[in-house]
């Protein structure tokens, strides 16, 4: 008698989503994001143009030509650090939201969205904000053109939560004039908030949100 067959096992059904990254990708993209976060801690405190690029590999802990292996130019620099905190900060914005459950108040939801945007302005890792602000102009057209659209995808978020604050009431200035005296005031909070002060991010938020919208 013949012994039985051993049939081949089933193949295994394809991983769905994107392909896992290997070592070697895993480290680049490592290597570019911290040449990112050194970029834009000299941008914000030395200025674009006082920064060099060899500035900001020593700051990174690499040879003085390695960003160029990253970045074709000092000004590509500066594009992505704009470019890829935006792209981090929509996307946390929309976690900070979810985050709140099926059915928050618009109070809740605009709290939700100052208290992230105090913690991209002011927190730990808030480098690129100011960069963002005052190296504005350092940008080509093109590239100022992009940025735009990521911050108005950004500020769009804001626009149903403060629409419903005015239908109910408890926004009195209209919501598009409205968004532009918050962002104003919030942004201007680089300047003087001390996270060593009196006031954590939490009450920070609080103050912010009685003096849009009052005690309630």
């Amino acid at each position: 008698m013949n012994p039985p067959s051993v049939q081949d096992p089933a193949p295994h059904a394809p991983r769905r989503g994107r392909p896992r990254k290997s070592a070697q990708e895993r480290d680049e993209s490592q290597r570019r994001a911290e040449l990112l976060r050194a970029a834009a801690r000299l941008f914000r405190h030395q200025g674009f143009d006082a920064t060099s690029t060899r500035d900001i590999a020593a700051a990174a802990g690499m040879q003085s030509g390695s960003p160029f292996y990253y970045f074709e130019s000092k000004s590509a620099l500066l594009y992505a650090v704009m470019h890829d905190g935006m792209a981090m900060v929509t996307q946390a914005q929309a976690q900070a939201l979810q985050a709140l459950g099926p059915r928050p108040t618009a109070r809740e939801r605009l709290r939700a969205l100052i208290r992230h945007h105090f913690e991209v302005l002011v927190g730990p890792a808030s480098d690129f904000i100011p960069v963002m602000l005052y190296e504005w102009r350092a940008l080509t057209p093109e590239q100022r053109a992009r940025i735009g659209a990521l911050k108005d995808r950004y500020e769009a978020a804001w626009m149903p939560v403060l629409g419903s604050l005015r239908r109910s009431g408890s926004l009195r200035a209209r919501p598009e004039v409205a968004r532009l005296f918050i962002f104003g005031a919030l942004n201007w909070s680089v300047q003087w908030f001390d996270p060593r002060g009196p006031l954590s991010l939490d009450e920070l938020t609080e103050q912010a949100l009685r003096l849009f919208l009052g005690d309630r």
